[in-house]
């Protein structure tokens, strides 16, 4: 067997034709699988695995084309996918890249609806506790819809045929199409910077459900949450639901409803005030009517107070000339009692004991300093004939005759005789004053003359 070797590939070749191959004869796909091992990580792009109950193949969504996505993916979920083989030649590995996907069985929409929805519970957004109350009768309305539908129309219809003059500013945006929900977001948050409007109703007529979908973005929902002005979602008919309806503090299931909802009929308020005001003015009467009866009882049954006052003037006054006299001698005593317990205090102040005390402290004090320099003189002595003692038996003393220290080093052994030494040794040799290092040229035995 012979080889051709003109026929041998390259792992690279072979890849690379195997991509030709495959990226030319599947440019466009459909696909049905299960989505799962799905990753999102920071870059955007969407990283997951589609299977079916015998295979799988890795797939992938670029960022640029996971934006127009109208759900998010999710493990387990059933999709229909469009897109293209792509092989990854370093790795030898293939993979499909998609520019479209849905889901099977449930529109994309819908799909979204209900996930934006899910986290937006879950986050407290569509909780009652959050929810503002309407204003008894608002000064201001501000409105956010489009200036040209049926929905302004029949809300200003409504408005004015029951509350006429009422104020309202509209904040005109697109309802459906690109850029819708930017602007619904943005128009929210101008009014709420505007001072004096005291209720929002956002608004649009009936559609489908794409038609609508700008009230279901994300930022429309967080828009109405941060909203400091009660808002009224008023979008679609009644059968209508968005993620508006939910966040907004009430829904009205039509714009003509929300028109209801927003000012009562001026004539049935202006009926009910005349109501009341009238019951008022029967029961203040009434209530006049009844205190003046009652005041007018009372007076008959009670006696007359200014004979019981005169009574007891004189009473007081007798009972004063009486007790005055008593009350002074008592005085009198108490003040003989004071002065006497006043004279025993001063002969027994602390103050003249604290002097005494003070001068005996200063004498003993003289006494005590007296003593103490005393013996410090004493022992000034001692000290000076120890010290005299201790300078006579220094040995610099004997150095300063002419004497030395010597030590041999590096030791600093003290040299005692000649024998202790050798040719060559150092030494260090101390005097009165300095030292001096020398070297041992010669030793001379005890028995040696000196010279």
């Amino acid at each position: 067997m012979f080889l051709d070797y003109k026929k041998i590939l390259t792992v690279t070749e072979l890849t690379h034709q195997i991509k030709k191959h495959l990226e030319e004869g599947f440019e466009e796909i459909w696909i049905e699988g299960e989505i799962s091992n799905f990753r999102s990580p920071s870059s955007g792009h969407y990283y997951f695995t589609l299977k079916d109950d015998k295979s799988q193949i890795k797939a992938v969504v670029f960022r640029f084309m996971g934006r127009y996505l109208k759900f998010k993916p999710q493990d387990g979920l059933l999709v229909i996918c469009r897109g293209r083989i792509n092989v990854y030649e370093p790795r030898g590995e293939y993979q499909l890249i998609l520019d479209y996907m849905e889901p099977k069985g449930i529109g994309a929409l819908q799909l979204a609806f209900e996930q934006l929805k899910e986290k937006l519970q879950k986050e407290g957004l569509f909780d009652p506790e959050h929810k503002k109350p309407l204003p008894l009768l608002p000064q201001k309305i501000g409105m956010v819809t489009s200036p040209t539908g049926a929905a302004v129309r029949d809300l200003l219809n409504v408005i004015g045929r029951r509350f006429p003059n009422m104020e309202i500013l509209i904040n005109p945006v697109k309802v459906q199409g690109e850029g819708a929900a930017q602007e619904i977001a943005s128009a929210i948050e101008e009014l709420n910077c505007l001072p004096g409007i005291d209720v929002i109703i956002v608004a649009r007529g009936g559609g489908s459900l794409e038609d609508l979908w700008a009230f279901n973005e994300e930022i429309v929902a967080r828009a109405i949450y941060h909203s400091s002005i009660p808002i009224i979602s008023a979008v679609g008919h009644e059968i209508d639901f968005t993620i508006a309806d939910f966040v907004a503090d009430v829904r009205a299931p039509t714009p003509s409803a929300a028109g209801e909802l927003v000012v009562r009929d001026k004539v049935e308020l202006t009926n009910l005030v005349e109501s009341l005001s009238s019951r008022l003015g029967n029961r203040m009467i009434n209530l006049f009517e009844t205190e003046k009866n009652r005041l007018n009882f009372l007076k008959k049954r009670v006696p007359d107070l200014r004979l019981r006052l005169s009574d007891l003037q004189l009473r007081v006054g007798d009972v004063s000339s009486r007790l005055a006299p008593r009350i002074f001698d008592a005085l009198q005593l108490k003040n003989e009692i004071l002065k006497g317990r006043e004279v025993r205090l001063l002969l027994r102040n602390p103050k003249l004991k604290i002097e005494e005390y003070l001068k005996s402290i200063s004498l003993c004090e003289e006494k005590l300093i007296d003593s103490m320099l005393l013996l410090l003189d004493r022992l000034h002595q001692v000290l000076e004939k120890y010290l005299r003692g201790l300078d006579s038996l220094s040995p610099l003393n004997v150095l300063k005759r002419g004497y030395c220290i010597t030590r041999l080093l590096p030791s600093y052994e003290i040299v005692k005789e000649s024998g202790m030494l050798s040719k060559g040794d150092r030494v260090n040799i101390v005097l009165w004053k300095g030292a001096v290092f020398c070297q041992v040229e010669k030793v001379k035995e005890q028995t040696e003359t000196l010279n």
